[in-house]
């Protein structure tokens, strides 16, 4: 993957087994760490350039007993993430395959800075990364916070589930809209 817009106007997306390659050619990044409570802990020093937000919960759907769903808090966090960053540094998000929850955080931050643009970031995120599959509870939770009335998740269903993968290849979203 090479950079092809302004660091600070592309959101970096990477599963944890590419982030190593990713890192090594952003120069300053805020980070944000997208994987299980029962993730073992991880010197993450050699990643950091900048901020990191690490936020705990399983890749789920739906409420289940016995394990962490994503909620309001955990949405808010990743807006904030997407807020708060200088500018000055890439963004960079990742989970463990890159393929849903990375996927969801990119699409939410970018639906949280480009309102009534959600249809158009879909599409985009599925021209750049066909295998992604944005988890369905992130998207609707972060719908539901920025009060778009359904229209993150009608468009995330439109371009329904991706292609079958492992782990996904890093890739970039457009931060800001209209793109060309």
């Amino acid at each position: 993957m090479r950079a092809n817009v302004i660091g600070r106007d592309v959101i970096y997306v990477s599963s944890l087994g590419a982030l190593r390659s990713v890192t090594a050619w952003l120069a300053s990044f805020d980070l944000l760490t997208l994987l299980s409570p029962n993730q073992p802990e991880t010197d993450w020093s050699g990643f950091v350039r900048g901020r990191h937000v690490r936020l705990a919960f399983h890749d789920i759907v739906e409420p289940l007993p016995g394990l962490v769903a994503p909620d309001r808090n955990t949405i808010q966090a990743i807006l904030d993430f997407g807020r708060e960053g200088t500018r000055q540094r890439a963004m960079l998000i990742h989970c463990w395959a890159g393929i849903s929850r990375s996927s969801a955080a990119a699409f939410a931050i970018a639906c949280d800075h480009n309102p009534g643009y959600e249809r158009a970031i879909a599409d985009e995120l599925r021209r750049r990364a066909a295998f992604v599959t944005p988890n369905r509870l992130v998207v609707e939770l972060a719908d539901n916070v920025l009060g778009r009335g359904g229209r993150m998740v009608d468009a995330i269903d439109r371009i329904g589930r991706g292609a079958e993968a492992f782990e996904g290849k890093p890739y970039q979203l457009p931060l800001l809209w209209p793109i060309e």
